[in-house]
């Protein structure tokens, strides 16, 4: 209701006169409900690369040409707008994040970018005046890799800061938490307590626990930290939603809740109420062997505004902890490998189980041996199964060469985040060497290797703007233009190529490229439209979104400035 309300209030007054619209009238087509003229429209359509217009008549597009031609959709009640030039793509969905973990970022402790274990103490400390003893304090953000010396912290600062308060501090990529002793203490750490599966405690000289906690470990702290009520976890959905949509997201592929999570969605679609569709994939678990018991979702239609069709897995860690899984030691810790969550005989045991219930399987994948035991796991269910299910590998980010063409030949969808790069080439070159660093960060690679490539931002690991990633992809530049002639240069690619992983690949990936991911007659009407062309140069970091239309409605619109008298 409150999309169609808006679509009036904006585009009503921007209606062309009732004699232009009404000399349309005589013609045979149904006049459309709305009309986008003098735009440029990169169709991600190979029949018709570029266009002027688009008209939409409920959810769908119904014609896309020249404003002449869809001229011929304007009847008396047809609502008009001009655009003057600016650009307008398909939706631009974000291919791998957490929508409802960026709302509770929002609504948590932002430590990102923070210098110092002690900077960021002094930010609990003032966090912590007026909480009740007890009350828990979360956050995100911190990294070690910006302290100096870049190593993990010690729980003693925060200790000082929060004596009577719990704290646990994820770390930026998800991958880390740094808690203090009285979390500890509540989760009943301490020098005895052993490494879980797929995880480390780090500890001191002594062996005590140091406060910080990788991967799998991390749950002996998350697990006593009270879970969110239902109402708070939709408060968290809506507020990620609506800022999301307003940077030009008409959808995303929501990686790894669970069930209490999974049933706000769907109220929240169900009333109406989610402005963003949602692809939605499970966390993964030890109760894999109950999806037999479930049917993953249809979208036959791509109209759905929530959608569970996927399962989440996890092979190894992340790389800035140092828990991506490689097949020799890191160039900068010779005596470590990373963490194997899964290995090649877990993940392919898990790999069938979800084939077999009919699901599709996304698996974190960031080193290199963890990307060769997904692809080994895919590869032992038979010849063609990954390709019919679309499994997906997340982040590929250190592959070795010889794993590149793999994707292409087992169907894999290469799933991956552009500012993963720009985030990362300050130290990935230390963590891996040269010669490991030619297979990270891939893109034209796996693109020239015929892999189809999915990208987003995974959210709030980075920053969700989709603009900063298509400026990655172009340019292996950070948005400051660092470093002079970009990172890796030769894995750039085009601004087509990029605005397809954002649009076609996503669209491929969630089984709707038939209705998504194109501007085209009988496409669902998600649209993203900018105030200006969009050119691949230090411009697309400064692009403004003018509409954000999902389903012939909008989702999101600018303010229109009016002229001066």
């Amino acid at each position: 209701m409150f999309r169609s309300a808006l679509l009036a209030a904006t585009l009503a007054p921007l209606a062309l006169g009732c004699g232009a619209a009404s000399s349309q009238s005589t013609q045979s087509q149904t006049p459309a409900d709305f009309v986008l003229l003098g735009g440029a429209v990169r169709t991600m359509d190979p029949a018709r690369p570029e266009a002027s217009a688009i008209a939409v008549r409920g959810e769908r597009i119904v014609a896309v040409g020249t404003d002449a031609e869809v001229g011929a959709f304007i009847g008396p009640e047809t609502r008009v707008e001009r655009l003057s030039g600016r650009a307008v793509i398909p939706g631009l969905v974000d291919g791998h994040c957490h929508l409802h973990g960026l709302g509770a970022a929002l609504e948590s402790l932002d430590v990102r970018g923070k210098k110092s274990p002690e900077e960021i103490a002094r930010i609990v400390a003032a966090e912590v005046k007026g909480r009740a003893p007890g009350e828990w304090v979360t956050g995100r953000g911190w990294d070690q890799n910006l302290f100096s010396p870049a190593a993990f912290p010690a729980h003693a600062p925060l200790d000082a800061a929060a004596p009577d308060h719990p704290v646990a501090l994820t770390r930026i990529d998800g991958h880390a938490l740094w808690a203090n002793a009285a979390a500890l203490r509540l989760a009943g750490v301490d020098d005895k307590t052993a490494d879980p599966p797929g995880g480390r405690i780090l500890r001191d000289a002594t062996g005590a626990p140091t406060g910080v906690f990788l991967d799998n470990a991390m749950d002996l702290v998350t697990a006593k930290i009270p879970a969110e009520p239902p109402e708070v976890i939709e408060r968290r959905i809506l507020r990620a939603s609506a800022h999301v949509v307003s940077l030009g997201l008409t959808g995303v592929h929501e990686m790894g809740i669970d069930d209490r999570t999974v049933a706000v969605y769907r109220k929240l679609a169900a009333e109406g109420r989610l402005p963003i569709r949602v692809y939605a994939y499970l966390a993964g678990g030890p109760n894999l062997a109950a999806l037999s018991q479930r049917k993953p979702d249809q979208d036959p239609e791509g109209t759905a505004m929530f959608v569970l069709r996927g399962v989440k897995l996890f092979a190894d860690g992340a790389l800035g902890s140092r828990g991506a899984a490689l097949l020799a030691p890191y160039t900068d810790d010779p005596k470590s490998v990373g963490i194997s969550i899964m290995d090649r005989a877990a993940l392919t045991q898990a790999a069938r189980i979800i084939a077999d219930a009919g699901f599709q399987l996304a698996v974190h994948a960031i080193g290199d041996r963890a990307n060769r035991d997904v692809l080994d796991a895919f590869a032992a269910l038979g010849e063609g199964r990954a390709r019919a299910l679309r499994f997906r590998v997340e982040h590929a980010q250190v592959l070795a060469p010889e794993d590149i063409p793999r994707f292409a030949a087992l169907g894999v969808v290469a799933s991956m985040q552009p500012t993963h790069a720009t985030s990362d080439m300050p130290w990935a070159p230390a963590r891996l060497g040269p010669e490991r660093l030619r297979g990270a960060y891939a893109w034209r690679s796996l693109l020239d290797s015929g892999a189809r490539l999915v990208f987003g931002s995974d959210f709030p690991v980075e920053e969700p703007s989709p603009l900063l990633g298509l400026w990655a992809a172009v340019s292996r530049q950070d948005p400051s233009g660092a470093p002079p002639g970009g990172f890796l240069p030769e894995q750039r690619i085009t601004l087509d190529e990029a605005l397809a992983a954002f649009t076609t690949g996503p669209a491929h990936a969630a089984f709707v490229e038939a209705s998504h991911g194109r501007i085209a007659p009988g496409q669902v009407a998600d649209l993203t439209v900018f105030a200006a062309p969009l050119v691949a140069d230090r411009s697309l970091l400064q692009a403004k979104i003018h509409r954000v239309i999902v389903g012939g409605k909008v989702a999101f619109a600018a303010t229109i400035a009016k002229p001066t008298p």
